[in-house]
């Protein structure tokens, strides 16, 4: 248990193997009480037979919930102790259909005390606990259901990245890496066009000294995501110019970037910020809409790939 102690929340799946390794030690001590001559893991396959209907190995793993490969090995050893048999399906002699032998019908009948005894115990276990696990166990094939655990961590390791990155404003020097940033992805999708080269080559003038603004994500230093507020009106500030290099991508340098750009605007006074973007830009899309954009008829644009436009009102 000094392992467990020591590792926390993250052997949770050591801890429930090893819980789950005991329960099918003991369970096998229970098999030979009744005399019940069964492996603890042939269990699911052989109670969804017990009723004595003939099913497919695929319908027996999705009614269990284990893969087909796992199913057809269980089918086999529990052929071999002449539990159950196999034959082919009437309607498809491509799949294999399982049903409990004579010596399973017997097996099965001779088992039922078993069964109650079993539930019983389990039922005054937990009785004894604070918690219940099968209640807890339903809530957690249920999250996990709903988000997985790769997603969860995905979440949590943006999270504590995004700690390490800091938003700064516009500065001379980031003027070559602002423009890096913004052909690269620029040319991955579209191909640049002379308003990207306006902004691009002359930020200060267009930009900076325009009463708009120019931010930058930095991570251990170095410019890795970029975006520009262009003044359009006194009221209006054009979201443009947002990149983020590919080697800080999954960081969720997008999202800092939006929002910063948001309170930046909030502190300008403005009281709408508008964009323009292209459909095929999903990952960019969803984001803006996570931020609180809406799509809205916007005017003809300087730019030939936009086809969306996007505002939020603050």
């Amino acid at each position: 248990m000094d392992f467990y102690n020591k590792a926390g929340k993250m052997a949770l799946g050591s801890r429930l193997r090893r819980l789950s390794e005991l329960l099918t030690e003991q369970a096998a001590e229970v098999y030979a009480l009744y005399e019940v001559e069964i492996q603890p893991k042939w269990f699911p396959v052989f109670y969804v037979l017990s009723t004595g209907e003939e099913k497919s190995i695929t319908q027996i793993a999705q009614e269990i919930g284990h893969s087909h490969p796992s199913v057809s090995t269980i089918v086999k050893e529990m052929i071999k102790k002449d539990v159950v048999m196999k034959s082919a399906g009437n309607s498809d002699g491509r799949e294999n259909y399982v049903k409990l032998t004579e010596r399973g019908s017997t097996i099965n009948s001779r088992m039922q005390n078993q069964l109650t005894d079993v539930n019983a115990a389990v039922e005054t276990a937990l009785l004894e606990t604070q918690s219940d696990i099968w209640k807890a166990i339903e809530e957690w094939e249920y999250l996990l259901s709903q988000k997985s655990l790769l997603k969860r961590v995905e979440d949590e390791k943006k999270l504590r990245e995004g700690k390490t990155v800091e938003i700064v404003n516009y500065h001379p020097k980031y003027q070559a890496a602002f423009k890096q940033l913004n052909v690269e992805w620029i040319t991955t999708w579209f191909k640049m066009e002379e308003a990207d080269y306006k902004i691009l080559d002359h930020p200060e003038e267009y930009v900076v000294n325009s009463g708009g603004y120019i931010l930058f994500a930095l991570l251990d230093g170095k410019p890795v995501g970029a975006c520009a507020l262009v003044k359009r009106d006194e009221n209006t500030f054009e979201l443009s110019k947002m990149a983020v290099s590919p080697e800080a991508k999954g960081k969720g340098i997008g999202w800092l970037l939006g929002n910063a750009a948001i309170e930046k605007t909030k502190e300008a006074g403005f009281k709408r910020l508008y964009l323009e973007s292209n459909t095929i830009l999903k990952p960019a899309i969803s984001l803006y809409y996570k931020l609180g954009f809406k799509r809205i008829a916007g005017k003809p644009s300087p730019y030939e790939r936009s086809n969306i436009h996007m505002e939020l009102s603050l």
